[in-house]
């Protein structure tokens, strides 16, 4: 299939290298830079056409009007599938290829050549503003997801630009700090995700996040964009910047980044200009970036069907199925699934106007949005509506409380939608806490001491803490499940669907059981990974901290049973092979998950490690064989002393389960490998306690530095890399940011066109956004002259 670089932009090349001899220099460096904030560049008389790029990751974002990254003004009706959160929870990697499909077809429509996702970072803390767009706390998991979404959407001549690389996991000054993560933890958590998609799927572009890794900016960081990714992975693709990453323009092109966006003004193609005028910057090297912006460009363009158009219908249908087989059950006393001819009471404004998406940049202007009062009235079901709660106030208001208690006291069964509203969770800030809005539990609570029979439907984009989980007999995550994720609730509720999701997250019982919760989101300048590879269930089972619901954990209307694991070696690989059996009396599907761990390691592992997983869809009473082929790197640890991927000679458990923590069958291996070596390790990570905490010295010796500074400097000259929070107390800041409201404000309409999620983005954001930053948001009118004018001002001012 033409989907890897090699087979699709690797063909232009020889005509890419005749047009670049056609260039002139300030050609090449424009090429580097977009257009405006959707489009690159092109060189029209040479018959290089432009190309546009647009969000997101679960649909199609393109602003065909007045345009933002910040998903305030409208895009162009598009589906709205579940996001990444929701469509982990399926591991159902063919099902994934086909939403891409479904996604490459609606950029055909509208003449988008690149859509800027997956996202693949990973869930490091759940307070993470951007949790939803991101598919899992797991790396193995991650990778094949997101190679299976790329694939399908690079199927239909449409590329992908995943992102963002790398360790972005908080949102937190995501413009300027620098996550600090030691080797290790860096290779076998924060880029294997990257790594596997690259490798299999091969995206056309990689998207850089805004932050510094380990004290060089991703937009800059040579190690990062050459030397991992292009001389280790063998990526071929064009590198592009999150919109507004750039810091050093020049230092940019040298360490590996091609394209700059948005267009930014004319000040950054004129460094590069200048830089190889002035032999800063070797022409080859720049030759080399525009080289693969040139076949980026061509193979767009060859992609293009201007008379293409996808079946709306049957996109809405597709959603419906994704949403339904990443619904996750997670607790059901028997009230599931619910007869039809049940007189219910349906709780909460959620179930007239669903949390359905996330907020920021990857918001979907849906086709057709569906809401689970409406649904219910299409099947002819009999139920009474209270909202209960308002969406615009967190605090329980009494009588919204009554009159929802009086209708659930008259019903067989009450059905409470409750979750986090978008002011909770969004790009550009992250949560301060796990915790539901007082509103929503107060209803939960109160419906319930009136009717046991009280089922939830829980609406949000990461986990939240459940000091209520009592009063819920039985417990449906949706997280957030698209357009047509009521119609899908809806299916599962009534059993038209078995539910068959299971969590790519833990749910902690509480924030404070984290393993980041020390450290997380860090000081003014630094944020330290000290956890290092004990993310998730990594560390929880390790630990062994009770947790709410476990990694890989849902619940059936069946029951299956496993038996016969056997390990058989086949070359480089090693076969597991098993049976598993519908014991239950309803068809359903279950996800075998294999797990993975080494006896007597010379190095500190985790208890278990994910590292295949099947979904096997079974009859009543049937049974089926399960193969699952586990390579060398399921075996592996990252070796820092050797900077490699090494299997040690000895035993190893492999381990058939229904999630981290209910092993179903093990089967022990014994592998031939490298002898273990002598290496210095902390004891803190060897046996891990809770609450986890470990010291700067521990930390620092597995880093292998001293570690850098975690604050600003009382006294110390602002930068370019300065954020406006921090230049907020001078009289040139105060006025700046002043006049920043003020657009943003004329951006959004006003206040009464406003909402709170967006409000509370725009505050956070605001505070957080570097000073250099004034050009991307001025759209270029701003120049670096200028801004190193308001720079001095300051400065002189806090002389």
């Amino acid at each position: 299939m033409e989907r890897t670089n090699k087979q699709t932009m690797k063909r232009y090349e020889e005509e890419a290298k005749k047009l670049l001899k056609e260039m002139t220099l300030e050609e090449k460096a424009g090429l580097l830079s977009g257009s405006n904030f959707w489009e690159t560049k092109g060189v029209e008389r040479l018959g290089v056409e432009k190309a546009m790029v647009t969000d997101g990751p679960h649909g199609l974002r393109k602003q065909a009007g007045s345009s933002d990254h910040l998903g305030i003004n409208k895009s162009v009706p598009a589906t709205c599938f579940p996001t990444a959160a929701t469509t982990a929870c399926s591991f159902d990697t063919e099902l994934l290829e086909r939403m891409g499909e479904a996604l490459g077809e609606e950029c055909l429509q509208e003449n988008v050549s690149v859509l800027l996702g997956p996202g693949v970072n990973i869930k490091r803390s759940p307070l993470c503003g951007r949790n939803f767009e991101y598919f899992s706390e797991d790396p193995y998991l991650t990778g094949e997801m997101a190679s299976a979404l790329i694939n399908g959407i690079q199927s239909k001549g449409v590329g992908t630009s995943m992102k963002h690389f790398a360790a972005n996991n908080q949102e937190a000054r995501r413009m300027v700090i620098s996550s600090v993560i030691d080797e290790r933890a860096l290779r076998e958590i924060y880029l294997a995700g990257f790594e596997t998609a690259v490798k299999k799927s091969s995206p056309w572009t990689l998207m850089c996040s805004y932050n510094q890794i380990n004290g060089e900016f991703s937009s800059q960081n040579k190690k990062l964009l050459t030397g991992i990714l292009r001389e280790e992975w063998g990526f071929e693709g064009a590198v592009m910047t999150d919109w507004g990453a750039v810091v050093d323009r020049v230092k940019g092109v040298e360490a590996g980044l091609d394209l700059e966006m948005p267009y930014s003004g004319p000040d950054n193609d004129q460094a590069i200009v200048t830089a190889v005028q002035n032999g800063n910057l070797d022409e080859a090297v720049l030759d080399t970036a525009v080289l693969r912006m040139i076949c980026l460009l061509l193979t767009a363009k060859d992609g293009k069907k201007p008379d293409f158009r996808y079946d709306a219908k049957e996109h809405h249908k597709l959603a419906k199925e994704v949403a339904a087989a990443s619904c996750v059950l997670l607790k059901n006393n028997d009230m599931l699934p619910l007869e039809k001819n049940k007189k219910l009471a349906v709780l909460g404004e959620f179930a007239k106007n669903p949390r359905y998406q996330g907020a920021g940049s990857s918001r979907i202007n849906p086709l057709q949005l569906e809401n689970l009062c409406d649904v219910l009235k299409e099947r002819n079901i009999d139920f009474t509506y209270a909202p209960g709660y308002s969406l615009e106030n967190d605090n329980a208001e009494e009588e919204k409380i009554k009159e929802a208690v009086s209708v659930a006291k008259e019903a067989d069964a009450v059905i409470v939608c409750i979750g986090l509203p978008d002011s909770y969770e969004s790009e550009g800030f992250d949560r301060d806490h796990m915790h539901l809005p007082e509103s929503h539990i107060a209803l939960l609570k109160e419906a319930a001491a009136v009717n046991s029979n009280t089922i939830v439907l829980l609406f949000c984009g990461s986990a939240v803490e459940m000091p209520w989980l009592s009063d819920a007999k039985s417990l449906l995550l949706l997280y957030l499940g698209g357009e047509a994720g009521a119609s899908a609730a809806a299916d599962i509720l009534f059993g038209d669907v078995n539910p068959c999701g299971r969590l790519a997250e833990s749910f902690p019982c509480k924030l404070e059981d984290n393993p980041s919760f020390a450290n997380f989101p860090g000081g003014d300048l630094t944020v330290e990974y000290r956890e290092s590879i004990y993310v998730g269930y990594r560390y929880y089972d390790k630990a062994e901290v009770d947790v709410l619901f476990p990694f890989g954990y849902g619940l059936s209307y069946t029951t299956f049973a496993y038996d016969k694991l056997t390990l058989t070696k086949e070359g480089e690989y090693v076969k597991a092979s098993l049976c598993v059996k519908n014991t239950g009396s309803v068809a359903g599907a279950e996800i075998v998950q294999i797990y993975v761990s080494q006896k007597n390691a010379s190095v500190f592992k985790p208890v278990r490690e994910l590292k295949g997983f099947a979904k096997v869809h079974l009859n009543p009473g049937e049974e089926k064989a399960v193969e699952i082929l586990l390579d060398k790197r399921a075996f592996a640890y990252y070796a820092t002393e050797k900077s490699d991927w090494v299997v040690e000679k000895g035993e190893y458990t492999v381990a058939a389960a229904a999630s981290s923590r209910d092993i179903r069958l093990t089967a022990d291996i014994t592998l031939e490998g490298c002898e273990s070596g002598s290496v210095v390790q902390p004891m803190s990570y060897c046996s891990l306690k809770a609450p986890l905490s470990i010291d700067a010295k521990d930390f620092e010796i597995l880093y292998g530095r001293e570690l850098p500074a975690s604050t600003r400097v009382s006294g110390e000259p602002f930068t370019i890399n300065s954020t406006l929070g921090e230049i907020a107390k001078t009289q040139v800041g105060s006025a700046l940011i002043m006049q920043m409201k003020q657009q943003m404000a004329s951006m959004t309409g006003g206040e009464e066109n406003s909402d709170d999620g967006m409000e509370r983005m725009f505050e956070r954001m605001m505070g957080e956004m570097p000073i250099r930053s004034l050009s991307m948001f001025s759209q270029g009118t701003m120049g670096s002259a200028q801004i190193q004018g308001i720079l001095d001002s300051i400065n002189q001012e806090s002389c």
